[in-house]
């Protein structure tokens, strides 16, 4: 019997690696436009439905609760569906809860529904990040550049977008699920059509050289590897410093230096614009300079960042909003890459990282949450610093696998 041959990342027409990534682009932002539609309409929310910060922190748990449940399993359903029908089980499974927070708020319904609404939005969404981190991973080493910061970007533009058309429905009084469906219907019809690009299953993970990877031998837990442990520690405290804006900044704006709500919105949108920047650009200076150096900055920034909105006055909090969104911009990617290192491993190792980085989305809501009860929203957000003095502690965990950037010469 003849024997048969599967295309690698090395025999790839250009073309098909280049539909790949404007697919994963595709798939990354639309993301990004559904949790923006929620997190925009939080303060709403919280308004309509008369939250304690502590309650909406109780809240928040739920989509975090949901998130953490996903992650660990995306590996495995990743493995059997492959990237792209994972991302599409995710991205039904999240925009139906989207659906069901929308209508419980309109209708001023019970929370544990609410909650359930926010537990299959974070459910979804941990299947559709660890799928959509996979397949951006593949691509990148297809196209031998550290393009992760790019895919993530495309994150944050939906974001950004979604938190901009967010602060007009806001304005407006716009009610949340007629918002709420006019972003399923953009995310359902682009995710159906960008899955149909991705690389084939075959090479969705594949080694530095471009050769295939067989199916691995039975190997020990990815969760008793010290480095892939260390990476999720600097993936938790880059989804805390990122997460901890994207649940609490708005709110921070409006209760902490009293201004109305859509200036809340629009300081949440200038986190985002500035953190959507920080990933355009990273991938050059992730190139040349390398993880480890880079990061160290991106956290110390971030630090700044969180002081300024905290102590400055209304003008400079939204400066440090933008100082803020550049330092937590490569955290994240940076970790999904260096859990990639070895293809071979690349599922195991992303769902133990991603896994860790979202305890972080649990931990987060209900402990500012209380904070703020006792301390105020907005003197809450100095845990940020303390979770960046522990990322700089573990970043040399990211080192890239023989020390070099990709641009220094061998």
């Amino acid at each position: 019997m003849p024997a048969t041959t599967t295309p690698t990342t090395s025999t790839l027409p250009r073309a098909t690696v280049t539909s790949a990534r404007t697919a994963v682009f595709v798939v990354f932002a639309l993301a990004g436009l559904v949790f923006a539609s929620w997190a925009a309409r939080i303060a709403d929310t919280k308004a309509s439905l008369d939250l304690s910060a502590g309650e909406l922190g109780l809240v928040l748990l739920a989509m975090s609760a949901g998130s953490v449940t996903g992650l660990p399993l995306a590996g495995r359903v990743s493995n059997r569906l492959g990237a792209a029908r994972t991302v599409l089980l995710g991205g039904a499974v999240a925009v139906t809860g989207l659906l069901v927070v929308g209508a419980v708020v309109d209708a001023t319904g019970p929370r544990p529904l609410l909650a359930g609404g926010l537990f299959l939005i974070g459910l979804g969404v941990g299947l559709w990040d660890v799928a959509m981190n996979l397949e951006g991973a593949a691509v990148e080493h297809a196209l031998g550049s550290s393009v992760m910061p790019h895919f993530h970007a495309a994150f944050s533009g939906g974001t950004v977008l979604s938190a901009l058309i967010g602060a007009a429905m806001s304005w407006g009084g716009v009610p949340l699920l007629a918002h709420f469906a006019g972003a399923v219907v953009v995310t359902v019809a682009l995710g159906l059509w960008a899955v149909r690009s991705f690389l084939p299953r075959t090479v969705e993970a594949v080694a530095e050289d471009g050769s295939e990877v067989a199916a691995p031998a039975r190997q020990r837990s990815a969760w008793r590897e010290p480095r892939t442990l260390l990476i999720g520690v600097v993936v938790f405290a880059a989804a805390a410093t990122e997460g901890t804006a994207n649940d609490w900044l708005s709110v921070a704006f409006v209760e902490g230096h009293e201004l109305p709500a859509w200036a809340g919105v629009l300081g949440f949108a200038t986190f985002l614009t500035f953190m959507t920047i920080g990933r355009l650009l990273g991938t050059n200076l992730l190139d040349t300079h390398g993880r480890v150096p880079v990061l160290r900055v991106s956290f110390a920034l971030a630090v700044v960042g969180a002081l300024l909105v905290i102590f400055g006055t209304d003008w400079l909090t939204f400066v440090g909003a933008a100082v803020w969104g550049v330092g937590a911009a490569l955290g994240f990617p940076v970790g999904m890459s260096a859990s990639a290192d070895d293809p071979q491993r690349a599922a195991a190792r992303m769902s133990v990282v991603a896994t860790i980085g979202y305890v972080a989305f649990i931990a987060g809501p209900p402990a500012l949450g209380f904070l703020g009860d006792h301390v105020g929203v907005l003197h809450s957000l100095l845990v940020v610093g303390a979770l960046a003095v522990l990322a700089l502690s573990v970043v040399p965990s990211v080192r890239e696998p023989d020390g070099l950037p990709r641009n220094a010469p061998r």
